[in-house]
């Protein structure tokens, strides 16, 4: 990926992750989530 790319994942992830905390899902959850996703990002 390109530089912009990357910040442009790097930004949507983020407000993944802020989201999913808000829905109070567990810590290891989001983890989880986080993970497939960037599996899927790279």
């Amino acid at each position: 990926m390109s530089s912009s790319c990357d910040e442009q994942f790097k930004r949507h992830d983020e407000a993944h992750l802020k989201h999913l905390r808000r829905k109070g899902l567990q810590p290891k959850t989001i983890e989880a989530y986080a993970r497939a996703v960037r599996s899927v990002g790279a």
